[in-house]
């Protein structure tokens, strides 16, 4: 399940969901923007960076990290990359804030101890999803956070009831739509086994139009090829295959070199959706080669 591009898209449509995971947040929360920044010298990629409103007084950055997966260097990256930016970036910010999103605290590096007193501040943010409370009394945006981790087997109802939840503003209003496009993504992806029917009807949806619906369906997530299909259309959804999986490499493992690119460029069809797969255990470049050795041609 591809959580890292769930989140993404939470923070993108509603960055102050940020500031609902921490007991105290600035007194402009809702004016905060959500972006990813690069810093050079060394060369780093801050995926999650929320940014103050720009005025005359400097305001707090919070650096955001989303670890589904055990990485053992998480903290040296996170540290590194965001003091790094922070430093290059110190005339415009008053102070700075990491907070780390897990599923559960298994997740977590094992070996936190040199960096036991910045975790012990109040600079450093840990959340675990499954420590939360009760997923019907948590905030609409923590709840979708939350309906990620959630089993499979309660997941049906728990969308079912967010969607519910969200048409309390009404059913055609611009939050209730981005709403019902998050709550479907988070399914498609968990159900990928399933046909657009099959999950039209757990949700009660009609899933056609939505963005993940064409998305998953460019992905072929959806049911097979379509047969009949034009050759020309067919590469060119092999070529957006390749370059989906090109950017999600470079946030997966910061760097891609140029022979592993081309190694890329001559997977099949099904080695890119293969490798669509596989590349969310990655956790570094060596990783990816070990793969490529293993399956290309």
């Amino acid at each position: 399940m591809r959580r890292d591009s769930i989140f993404y898209q939470l923070f993108q449509q509603f960055p102050v969901l940020l500031f609902e995971l921490l007991e105290t947040q600035p007194p402009n929360a809702a004016n905060y923007r959500f972006d990813s920044v690069a810093v050079k010298e060394p060369k780093f990629e801050i995926d999650g960076v929320f940014l103050p409103p720009e005025t005359d007084e400097a305001g707090v950055v919070y650096f955001c990290e989303v670890q589904f997966q055990k990485d053992e260097r998480l903290y040296e990256r996170l540290f590194g990359e965001s003091l790094l930016y922070f430093y290059r970036n110190r005339d415009r910010f008053l102070d700075w804030e990491a907070v780390v999103i897990y599923p559960g605290r298994s997740a977590e590096q094992s070996n936190s101890h040199p960096y036991r007193a910045m975790l012990g501040s109040d600079q450093v943010h840990r959340i675990y999803l499954d420590e939360l409370g009760d997923f019907r009394t948590l905030p609409l945006g923590v709840a979708l956070m939350v309906l990620t981790i959630i089993q499979e087997a309660q997941t049906p109802e728990a969308a079912r009831y967010l969607l519910e939840r969200s048409q309390q503003d009404g059913s055609n209003s611009p939050k209730s739509r981005v709403i019902m496009e998050l709550v479907t993504t988070i399914v498609v992806y968990k159900f990928e086994t399933l046909s657009r029917r099959e999950v039209e009807a757990m949700l009660g949806l009609n899933l056609q139009e939505t963005r993940v619906y064409r998305e998953a369906k460019d992905e072929g997530r959806q049911e097979g090829r379509q047969e009949g299909r034009q050759e020309g259309r067919q590469e060119g959804r092999h070529e957006e295959g390749r370059s989906l999986i090109l950017r999600q490499l470079t946030r997966q493992v910061r760097v891609v070199p140029d022979v592993m690119r081309s190694q890329i460029a001559a997977l099949s069809l099904e080695q890119i959706e293969s490798l669509g797969e596989a590349l969310l255990d990655f956790n570094n470049v060596v990783d990816l080669e070990n793969w490529l050795a293993e399956h290309s041609q």
